[in-house]
């Protein structure tokens, strides 16, 4: 199986770019909300963050209490170690599970941390959709109506742009408008069942 790794900052227009392939028929497999399925109630993986985190991380129904997980392991690396050590590697067997049971032409693993988190070992190719980091501060405010700061600090968290770019091993530009970005990601679909195709012949 072909597998596409697609990231891109925040605010760069990555899910976009996903949900058009998505409508072109192929798999995509977002690890975003692999991230939540490994920690829904009934997994192993809550029960074990339950347990070492204590029972006040668990909402009355029995979910996780991400705001109050995520309160202690800001500004506690030793807990945040902790609570990867549980989810990463559950994370990491998760998509490796659902991209073996995709039957597209090639499958995309859609990540924000792709090459920050490692999860680029699972790829083929790996394609980011770049946008400035401008045009990325103010879609992100716009969006989710979060401060100047706030955005800042989630950006300081990701790699930067041309560190990002350098480990790509194409790029797509969302600079336009959403009639564009689609006509450049159709393009890119050709490209990527063509090297699928060449991967597997």
């Amino acid at each position: 199986m072909f597998v596409v790794g697609i990231t891109g900052g925040i605010g760069s227009g990555k899910s976009a770019v996903t949900d058009h392939l998505e409508t072109l028929g192929i798999t995509v497999v977002d690890a975003d909300k692999v991230a939540r399925v490994v920690v829904e109630p009934g997994t192993n993986g809550l029960t074990a963050i339950a347990e070492h985190f204590g029972k006040d991380i668990l909402l009355a129904d029995g979910d996780l209490d991400r705001a109050a997980l995520r309160k202690i392991v800001f500004d506690n690396p030793d807990e945040r170690k902790v609570l990867e050590g549980i989810t990463h590697p559950r994370i990491r067997n998760e998509i490796a599970r659902q991209l073996s049971q995709a039957t597209s032409p090639y499958v995309v693993l859609s990540s924000p941390l792709l090459l920050e988190s490692g999860q680029n070992t699972f790829a083929d190719y790996v394609v980011v959709v770049d946008v400035p980091e401008e045009v990325q501060l103010r879609r992100t405010m716009a969006r989710d109506d979060n401060s100047e700061a706030l955005v800042k600090q989630i950006m300081a968290a990701q790699l930067d742009r041309q560190t990002r770019l350098s480990r790509a091993d194409t790029s797509i530009t969302n600079d336009a408008t959403l009639e564009v970005l689609y006509q450049r990601v159709n393009v890119l679909h050709e490209e990527l069942l063509a090297r699928a195709a060449a991967a597997s012949g």
